[in-house]
C-alpha cells in the first residue's frame, strides 16, 4: 500500500507535533495498539479506569491529543479512550475506509470489543461524528449514548462557499506555502486563533494526502432505526455543516435525539469556552 505521507521526513515532522501536543497536556497516559481487520489502531488511554468509559473521536486531519485537549475535564469523571482515526495524520494505520458503507462502524466496534468495553459513551467532533453515526448504523450494542459536536453526515453546507472560502485558500497554501493563505483558511474554520492548528495543518497540507471525497449524509431510514440517545451540539456559523439546518433535520430524522445545543456565533471549530460548555453538557448527562 502506498503511504499517505508524501515523504518520511514529512511524516516525522507531523508526528513530532503530535507528540508535542500530547506532552503539553501533562497527563499520565498509556498507548494501546488495537489490531483490527482494517489495520493497527492507536488509542491513548487516560483518566481513572474505574470510571465509566468514554471514547473520543477527533475530526478530519486531526489526532487523538487534540480531542483530549478539547475535553480535558472529562478525565475527572470518565476513563478516556482517545482513538486515532485510520488514514489521518496520526499513529494509526493508513487504511482509508469508505464513507459510503459501514466500514467505519465495523472498525469502531472492533475497537470497543478489543478494549472489552461495555455501555461506553462516545463523543466526536466533525468527521468523528460521522464515525460515531456509522457505528450506530452498524450495531448499537455496547454503546450507551453519544455526543456529537458539529458532526459530518447529517447536513452539508453550500459547496460553492466552501470552495471559495476554504478549498481555494488551502490549495493556494499547498502551492505557495505562504502562511497568509493558511491563516485565511483557518479563519473560516476556527472560532478563535489556534497556534497549534496553524503549525499542524501547515505540515498536514504540505506532507499528507488528504481525502477530498464528498461527505455523504445519513438517510432518514437509517436515522430512524437508531435508538441510542443522541446529544447534538451544532455551530451556528459553521460553513461546512450549518448549525440551524443541522438541528432542523436532526429533529425530524432521529427519534432518539435527547438534547441539542446551538453554539451561537460559533464557527465549525468551537472556542475553548464553548468546549467547556460541551463538557458541562456531557458531565450533566453522565449516568
Amino acid at each position: 500500500m502506498n503511504s499517505l505521507y508524501k515523504s518520511e521526513q514529512g511524516k516525522r515532522e507531523i508526528l513530532a507535533l503530535y507528540d508535542e501536543k500530547l506532552a503539553t497536556l501533562g497527563w499520565d497516559y498509556s498507548y494501546q495498539k488495537i489490531q483490527t481487520s482494517f489495520g493497527e489502531s492507536n488509542v491513548i488511554v487516560s483518566g481513572d479506569l474505574s470510571k465509566p468509559a468514554m471514547i473520543l473521536v477527533h475530526g478530519s486531519n486531526g489526532c487523538a491529543p487534540i480531542a483530549l485537549e478539547c475535553y480535558a475535564n472529562l478525565r475527572k469523571k470518565y476513563a478516556l479512550y482517545a482513538v486515532d482515526v485510520l488514514a489521518q495524520p496520526n499513529k494509526s494505520a493508513e487504511t482509508r475506509l469508505s464513507m459510503k458503507d459501514r466500514s467505519y462502524g465495523k472498525w469502531m466496534h472492533e475497537i470497543i470489543e478489543q478494549l472489552e468495553l461495555k455501555d461506553v459513551s462516545l463523543a466526536g467532533f466533525s468527521f468523528g461524528g460521522l464515525v460515531i453515526l456509522k457505528s450506530l448504523e452498524y450495531q448499537e450494542e455496547n454503546i450507551q449514548e453519544v455526543f456529537l459536536t458539529a458532526p459530518a453526515y447529517i447536513v452539508n453546507g453550500n459547496p460553492l462557499k466552501a470552495i471559495f472560502k476554504m478549498f481555494l485558500p488551502m490549495r493556494m497554501y499547498m502551492f505557495s506555502e505562504k502562511k497568509i493563505h493558511l491563516q485565511k483558511f483557518l479563519a473560516e474554520l476556527f472560532s478563535e486563533e489556534d497556534k497549534f492548528a496553524l503549525a499542524y495543518l501547515g505540515k498536514v497540507f504540505k506532507y499528507f494526502k488528504m481525502d477530498f471525497n464528498p461527505v455523504p449524509v445519513i438517510s432518514q431510514e437509517a436515522a430512524k432505526k437508531i435508538s441510542t440517545p443522541i446529544h447534538l451540539i451544532a455551530a451556528q456559523n459553521d460553513l461546512l455543516f450549518p448549525g440551524e439546518k443541522m438541528l432542523q433535520r436532526a429533529r425530524k430524522i432521529f427519534p432518539s435525539l435527547k438534547k441539542t445545543l446551538l453554539l451561537e456565533h460559533s464557527k465549525h471549530v468551537p472556542s475553548m469556552e464553548n468546549n467547556r460548555r460541551i463538557e458541562k453538557l456531557i458531565l450533566e448527562n453522565q449516568r
